[in-house]
């Protein structure tokens, strides 16, 4: 079966975004943007928010990005080559290929997906993660912890449930990123 993984950003203080809804303080650099890319690279289908889909869909949309670096490229490559489920009950049409909308997050067919997928699947947005985690999907986190506090806006993680987690590698680099990556226990 394949594992859904929650990949994300978060401040030292555990929020995705701040209150304003930015998060700008979230400065990539070479070596965090070519370990994203590697962690992406072998997943098949990415599950979003319609968000998060949106701030994403310019990897697609706008080749500029792309063009900027043999790093950009790359992860414009990784990110174009799989699939998107984009849930969301307001977004109309898609812009990117290989993509469809559903209208709500259906745990019994995101189950049916990890079953028959031939590669793993990612999910991102912390509203969807959340249904994920409450539903018992969330195999695998990798969270990328930025040295900021940003003293509120939109947690990370879910609140109001208790999840364990067991720590399987960790890795630091220069610019103060720490990049963490746990199993769930017990789904």
């Amino acid at each position: 079966m394949a594992k859904l993984i929650y990949v994300t950003n978060v401040s030292l203080d555990g929020y995705i975004e701040d209150e304003g809804g930015a998060f700008a303080w979230l400065p990539m650099d070479d070596e965090v943007f070519a370990l994203c890319t590697d962690l992406l690279r072998p997943v098949g289908t990415f599950l979003y928010g319609r968000r998060l889909y949106e701030s994403m869909a310019v990897w697609e949309t706008d080749a500029a990005l792309a063009a900027q670096s043999d790093l950009t490229a790359d992860f414009a490559s990784t990110w174009q080559a799989a699939s998107k489920v984009v849930y969301s009950t307001t977004l109309a049409e898609v812009s990117t290929a290989d993509t469809r909308i559903e209208r709500r997050f259906d745990p019994a067919a995101v189950h049916e997906l990890k079953t028959t997928a031939s590669s793993d699947l990612t999910v991102g947005g912390a509203d969807l993660a959340t249904q994920a985690f409450k539903a018992g999907l969330v195999d695998e986190c990798r969270l990328f912890v930025w040295p900021v506090v940003v003293g509120g806006g939109k947690p990370g993680l879910p609140t109001g449930m208790r999840t364990d987690l067991e720590l399987l590698d960790e890795r630091r680099f220069r610019n103060g990123v720490v990049h963490l990556h746990y199993r769930t226990l017990g789904q």
